[in-house]
C-alpha cells in the first residue's frame, strides 16, 4: 500500500520554557538538558481533539486531487480523545459525508499511529479497502498537570491525516514496504510508566527512566529488524523519525544505529511530545524533501508498553 498524501495542523498558541519557570521553577535549561523541548503547541479555548484533527483533513483535502469523500475506510487514532462515543473518526465521516466508509478507532498511547496503518494493511489485504483516511490527533494540554515537575512541561498538541491507498499512485508517494508493531506490558514498569486516568491526576510519567531505557533500547532493535528484514543495511537508511517523546531519546537512538544526526527527523524542541501524531507530522513537515528511492524507517514506543516500526520508500 501507498502513503499517496499527508498533512499536518499544530495549534497557533506557543508556551515557552519561561512560562513552567514561572509556574513551578523548572528553569529552560533544566528543560532542555533533559528533553530538549523549547517550545511546544497548545490548542485553543474552542478547540479540541476532534476540531484539530478536522483542520488536519481540511489542509489534506487542499493537497491531493482525490476526493476525500470517497474514501472507504476512516481509521482515528488519540489517547486523548475529546469523545470517547463520537471519536475523531466519525467526526471526520460526518465532515466529509464518506458515506460508504468503514469508521474505525484505535487507542494504543504513542504506537497508535503503526496500528492505525496496520488496521488499513488488513483491511486492504482482505479485499474491503481501497482508499483509506488516517486521522490522528492529541489534545494532551486538556490532559496533563502542568504542576507536574517530572511531565507536566513535556506535552504539546497536533494532528495528522494520511491517505492511504491499496494502488500505486500516478505521483510520487511513498511505498509502505512492512510494518510490526508489539506488546511490551511485560517490561520493566510496562503499566506504571506512563499512565492516562482522567479521574485520578490525568497524564503522569512517574518512571521516566524507565520509560526512557526502554524507548532507547525498543526503537532501536525495531529499526534494525526491519531494515534487516528487508535486506538492506543501516548504511541505506535516509531518514529515521521516531517517536517525538523526547530530543534525548531521539539522539540515543540515532547514536546506537550509528546514524548522521541529520537523519534523524525531530520537531519535539519546537511542538512538545505531540503523542501519535508527532511522528506523522515529522513525515508531513518534510515530505517534499524526501527524494526517489529515499529509505525512510518511523519507529515509535508508547506507554503501556508498546513499540514497532514502519519501512517506507519513496516511489
Amino acid at each position: 500500500m501507498y502513503i499517496r498524501d499527508i498533512s499536518h495542523y499544530i495549534p497557533s498558541q506557543r508556551v515557552t520554557n519561561q512560562y513552567f519557570a514561572d509556574l513551578n521553577g523548572l528553569t529552560n535549561e533544566w528543560i532542555v538538558e533533559r528533553t530538549g523541548i523549547s517550545e511546544r503547541r497548545k490548542a485553543g479555548a474552542e478547540e479540541n481533539t476532534a476540531t484539530m484533527a478536522l483542520e488536519a483533513v481540511k489542509a489534506l483535502e487542499k493537497q491531493v486531487d482525490f476526493p476525500l469523500q470517497q474514501v472507504d475506510l476512516i481509521v482515528g487514532a488519540s489517547y486523548t480523545p475529546y469523545d470517547t462515543i463520537v471519536t475523531l473518526a466519525h467526526k471526520t465521516q460526518h465532515y466529509l459525508n464518506a458515506t460508504n466508509a468503514a469508521v474505525v478507532y484505535i487507542s494504543s498511547a504513542c504506537s497508535s499511529f503503526l496500528n492505525a496503518m496496520e488496521i488499513v494493511e488488513g483491511y486492504m489485504a482482505m479485499g474491503k479497502s481501497k482508499n483509506a483516511l488516517v486521522v490522528l490527533s492529541e489534545h494532551n494540554t486538556a490532559y496533563h498537570n502542568e504542576h507536574d515537575h517530572k511531565a507536566g512541561h513535556l506535552w504539546g498538541d497536533g494532528a495528522s491525516a494520511l491517505l492511504v491507498t491499496k494502488d500505486k499512485p500516478t505521483t510520487p508517494s511513498l511505498t509502505v514496504k512492512e510494518i510490526f508493531t508489539r506488546g511490551a506490558a511485560h517490561v520493566g514498569r510496562g503499566l506504571e510508566g506512563v499512565t492516562l486516568r482522567p479521574l485520578h491526576g490525568g497524564i503522569e510519567m512517574p518512571y521516566g527512566k524507565d520509560v526512557f531505557l526502554n524507548a532507547c533500547s525498543y526503537m532501536a532493535s525495531a529499526t534494525r529488524d526491519i531494515i534487516e528484514r528487508n535486506n538492506y543495511t543501516l548504511d541505506d537508511l535516509s531518514y529515521l523519525v521516531p517517536h517525538q517523546a523526547n530530543h534525548r531519546i531521539t539522539k540515543n537512538v540515532a547514536e546506537n544505529l550509528k546514524l548522521s544526526p541529520e537523519k534523524a527527523i525531530s520537531n519535539v524542541q519546537y511542538l512538545g511530545n505531540t503523542g501519535c501524531a508527532g511522528a506523522a507530522i515529522g513525515i508531513s513537515e518534510h515530505w517534499h524533501e524526501f527524494k526517489n528511492e529515499d529509505k525512510i524507517v518511523v519507529t515509535v514506543f508508547g506507554g503501556g508498553y508498546s513499540y514497532g516500526a514502519m519501512l517506507l520508500v519513496k516511489e
